[in-house]
């Protein structure tokens, strides 16, 4: 079918740092290419990626019949400097989040503190992003790692309970499929925001046909207008 008309979906990666000491939520700037993002693109596994500073990636996705275009950058991608300054990646995380217009959260199940970071991280993108009705999603990921696993999935059910958000559990290195769904669910939602924007724009534009004239109020007012002037 042909490329939809509506403008691309923007998507955004959040990948808290793996670091136990963390004060404040900070982005991992040594994975500039998301093995989550890798899966979708090219349905194949890649544990080490070459730095690629600032991409944004595109693929198109078939959503009620269309071909839209979906644009995604992960957070360290964002960042675009090397730094581990917490303050200086809020920022770049800010930057982002008022371009996106759907979120995952993403954790490692194997990495409590990233975990930890998601409700932080959240709280920040809200504020940023005032309006309520943007799409999140948390992703707990590498749940295939059992032997290593330091967050379980219960964990992940209650904090997205807490938050009102959605909740997934996947294993990028196992294959394809749920991280596929991931994307397809946070698109669909996104979509669904575009259309209900659009209608209430559509309303909002539409003039409203004015009252018909009182034609008897019309005569009085000429004849009170012909006998001041005669006066």
């Amino acid at each position: 079918s042909a490329l939809s008309h509506r403008k691309a979906l923007h998507l955004l990666l959040v990948i808290p740092h793996p670091k136990d000491d963390m004060v404040l939520p900070t982005l991992n700037p040594e994975l500039l290419l998301d093995s989550l993002i890798v899966r979708f693109l090219t349905k194949r596994f890649i544990g080490d990626y070459e730095p690629n500073t600032g991409s944004l990636y595109s693929r198109l996705v078939h959503l009620d019949g269309e071909q839209v275009a979906v644009q995604i950058q992960d957070t360290p991608g964002c960042a675009q400097v090397r730094t581990q300054d917490p303050v200086q990646m809020l920022d770049a995380l800010s930057r982002c989040a008022r371009w996106a217009e759907g979120f995952l959260l993403v954790y490692s199940v194997t990495d409590y503190s990233s975990y930890k970071s998601i409700r932080p991280l959240y709280q920040h993108i809200r504020k940023v992003h005032a309006d309520a009705r943007t799409p999140v999603i948390i992703v707990g990921n590498k749940a295939d790692l059992l032997h290593a696993r330091q967050v379980q999935t219960k964990d992940g059910l209650q904090l997205a309970k807490e938050l009102g958000i959605l909740f997934l559990e996947i294993s990028t290195s196992e294959n394809s499929h749920g991280v596929c769904d991931v994307f397809q669910y946070l698109c669909k939602e996104v979509s669904k925001l575009h259309h209900s924007s659009s209608t209430d724009k559509r309303r909002s534009s539409i003039i409203p046909r004015p009252k018909s004239p009182n034609m008897q109020d019309l005569k009085r007012r000429f004849k009170q207008a012909l006998s001041s002037k005669v006066k």
